[in-house]
């Protein structure tokens, strides 16, 4: 929210009580509390303002947060409505310097902080090893009283009530830019906009957001997380264009600095702090297809578009049905139409046996035509108004109400539904929605405050669904396939990209929104192949297919049309599995990538400057990326084939040079742009120097023996050795054998007794006829 009008002025009807001296400071073991005023010329400017309470700590090594306090509303016996987002913190050791009327100094591992106490001269300076990262400086901290509402009357006089806000303001510095705040379809590089962290259900062509996150990563070395579950926004350079202005309803913000001295270094650090992301299962690497949205479907079309994926030779694990598997008007009742499907679970079973995995779509709402609105208004199970009734819409089902996740009983109630679904044979569930949560006039069983729960549900309700199928499978066999998120859900994967329409625009946006989502803790993702507003052209379909099956996790859907290739085209049909088996036999490479990302929160899929941050070149860039650490993909965005990449410099450049996935015999430079036109068997997938990629060419399905068979591929000389993790994909978590690849002479492998037969291809000019890529 903007509240000045230039330099000089503020809005009409807006206040300002600007923090510019450190009145008084007390330190203590591992924190600093410091009281902060106006301006004091006299002791008479001590009256008529307003004061803020600053507390400086560290939750982890390498972090250092902020928390300003106006009034004490809820600290000094006032009721803490929550919710709070659950960091994992570890108290380390802050050091803290304290020259008296000069500076205090804190430091956490290698971020510090220098705070300036002389008289009138309050600042913040957050520093790294190599000088500033941000801070905060003259009129960046205050209390804003804006008196523009309903409920300012002036007839009250000098009671009027005025709406409060607290504005923290951390500056940018020259050439900086910054990324990530959630899942955001708008511009990769965020400077510029004016970002609201709102959760709400508007699809991929506008500004608003499924997964918001107050989280953003700054190419200086270092991200700031705002650490506030409610309504927050962000003016990125778009009110004062030196600073990022934070402001939140009420009556304190909190805000953590994290160092790294790569980007990658920050998101380790980010994760550690809100939550590790969690691993899935190896067969939900398969491409998924699902039954689309409003289409007419039954048993015999389902099986119809099964057999032929079988006929065709398309590999496919998992089939997912959407919201019509349940009766019009009761979603969600959690019971098969009879009418459609009136043997569920002979027909689940019979799915079972053709090696296919279950998905079915759900949400946290239930219709009035339900049979379970009525068991869930007797016992209460439903968010309700401030007069006790339910609160009941019309916006999506007819008189719909909420489940209330913080009443333990109706999770209970929920939770078991899931688990009869799970034992008629249902592997995953797709989290649809979770944004629509209403915020006013209502009521939550344990009084939760309802717009800070309003983001906070999603994480809730996510956490809920995931919670009960780890309770039956184990966390490394669980997945879920989200739409909505906010902080700490990337320990509820998978989450998936929402509503995005049928053209080439969309299927970039829906990059840019994924990537800045992977930029913000996450690292596994997905969008709708083919756009699932309108149906696509078969060469968007084909483009799409290429790229979905370069993600970390690939869905066929639509809306009001199917996404089974053939009725695009047969060529479509070809396309579509020459992917899907380019992914299956990566799936060695994926099973790494994917514990590497558990491990320190790296995503498969990578803005190029995360991989490459050395490459200034790299930082504006948002239509391609990395597919783990080895391989550049360029998706095509334009009908005729056309692309333009970028190929960025590496560590590893001296030792040879990048290489086409399909032609081995052609290289690239590094530091230079690329222009190409692509059939559609073909699209630039370039393989780095010095790398070697994982894969097992006998693999027919991600779940497969993932040592049998297995090869390296080399793209030049290796400057040290390298070890190279093989992943069981039976337990994602567990590392079946440590092949080392050394670098001698010629290019050897040495591997442990439980690895022997691995063979190691040096990729060159030669090598293409011997590997079936296409």
């Amino acid at each position: 929210m903007k509240f000045s009008e230039g330099m000089w002025l503020l809005r009409e009807g807006i206040q300002i009580d600007w923090m510019n001296h450190v009145e008084r400071a007390n330190i203590t073991d591992n924190a600093v509390d410091l009281l902060l005023a106006k301006n004091q010329r006299h002791r008479g400017d001590t009256l008529n303002s307003a004061a803020i309470s600053a507390q400086i700590s560290s939750p982890r090594e390498g972090i250092i947060g902020v928390r300003f306090v106006h009034w004490q509303v809820i600290q000094d016996g006032g009721v803490d409505r929550g919710p709070h987002y659950k960091l994992q913190t570890n108290s380390p050791s802050l050091k803290i310097q304290n020259k008296e009327k000069e500076q205090i100094f804190c430091s956490s591992g290698p971020l510090d902080l220098a705070v300036t106490t002389a008289t009138n001269q309050l600042a913040l300076r957050f520093s790294g090893p190599k000088g500033k990262l941000t801070g905060q400086s003259f009129r960046s901290i205050g209390y804003i009283r804006d008196q523009t509402g309903s409920n300012s009357r002036y007839e009250d006089g000098m009671f009027m009530e005025r709406q409060g806000y607290m504005l923290a303001g951390l500056d940018i510095g020259v050439g900086e830019k910054l990324y990530g705040l959630g899942e955001r379809f708008s511009p990769f590089v965020k400077n510029g906009q004016s970002v609201d962290i709102w959760n709400e259900d508007g699809g991929t062509s506008s500004n608003l957001a499924y997964k918001n996150i107050p989280f953003y990563l700054s190419s200086a070395g270092y991200g700031v997380f705002v650490n506030h579950p409610g309504r927050m926004s962000l003016e990125v350079q778009s009110e004062r264009t030196t600073r990022v202005n934070i402001s939140v309803a009420g009556e304190e913000i909190e805000y953590f600095v994290i160092y790294g001295a790569t980007p990658k270094e920050i998101l380790k650090r980010y994760t550690d702090l809100t939550g590790q992301p969690q691993l899935v299962p190896a067969w939900s690497y398969n491409l998924w297809l699902t039954t689309s949205f409003t289409t007419n479907y039954d048993e015999q079309t389902v099986t119809g578009f099964l057999d032929g994926f079988r006929d065709r030779d398309i590999p496919l694990g998992v089939f997912h049905f959407d919201c019509f598997w349940m009766k019009s008007f009761q979603w969600c009742d959690f019971e098969f139409d009879s009418d459609m499907f009136p043997d569920a679970a002979g027909y689940l079973l019979r799915l079972k046996e053709r090696g296919l995995k279950i998905s079915v779509w759900i949400n946290s709402y239930v219709g009035q035509a339900s049979p379970l609105f009525k068991e869930g208004k007797k016992h209460g199970y439903f968010i309700k108004r401030t007069d006790g009734a339910v609160w009941q819409w019309d916006l999506w089902q007819a008189g719909m109400a909420v489940v209330d996740f913080t009443n333990p009983e109706a999770v209970q109630w929920y939770s078991k539904h899931l688990e009869r679904l799970m034992d008629l044979g249902v592997d995953s569930f797709k989290t649809d929605f979770g944004e629509r949560i209403p915020f006013k006039n209502v009521q939550y069983h344990d009084g939760s405050d309802p717009v800070r729960m309003h983001n906070y549900y999603a994480f809730l309700y996510n956490k809920i669904v995931y919670n009960v199928m780890t309770n039956r499978k184990g966390k490394s066999q669980s997945l879920l396939f989200a739409r909505s998120a906010a902080p700490g859900g990337q320990q509820f994967p998978v989450h998936w990209g929402g509503d995005c329409e049928s053209t080439f625009e969309a299927m970039a946006e829906s990059l840019r929104g994924g990537l800045s989502l992977m930029l913000s803790g996450y690292i596994f993702w997905a969008s709708d192949i083919g756009g699932f507003e309108g149906t696509p052209a078969p060469a968007l379909y084909k483009r799409w297919v290429q790229f979905g099956l370069l993600s970390s996790h690939s869905r066929l859907h639509g809306s009001s049309s199917f996404r089974v290739p053939w009725i695009y085209g047969e060529d479509c049909s070809e396309v579509l599995r020459a992917c899907t088996k380019r992914k299956i036999l990566l799936t060695p490479y994926l099973l790494q990538e994917a514990l590497e990302g558990h491990i320190n929160g790296t995503p498969i899929m990578r803005a190029m400057f995360l991989e490459f941050p050395d490459d200034l070149n790299t930082y504006a860039i948002d239509t391609q990326y990395m597919f783990g650490s080895n391989l550049l993909v360029a998706p095509v965005f334009s009908e005729e084939g056309r692309v333009t990449f970028y190929v960025p410099y590496s560590d590893d450049d001296s030792q040879g040079k990048w290489r086409s996935w399909f032609d081995h015999s052609k290289t690239y430079e590094p530091g230079r742009w690329y222009t190409e036109t692509h059939g559609f068997d073909t699209l630039p997938i370039l393989i780095r120097p010095g790398s070697i990629t994982p894969i097992n060419l006998n693999l027919k399905a991600p779940e497969g023996n993932a040592l049998e068979g297995l090869q390296l591929l080399v793209n030049g000389t290796i400057a040290s050795q390298k070890d190279v993790k093989i992943v069981n994909p039976s337990q994602a978590d567990e590392v079946l054998s440590v092949v080392q690849v050394t670098p001698t002479p010629e290019i050897t492998e040495k591997v442990n007794a439980s690895a022997e037969g691995i063979k190691v291809t040096q990729l060159d000019s030669q090598t293409r006829a011997e590997l079936p890529f296409r």
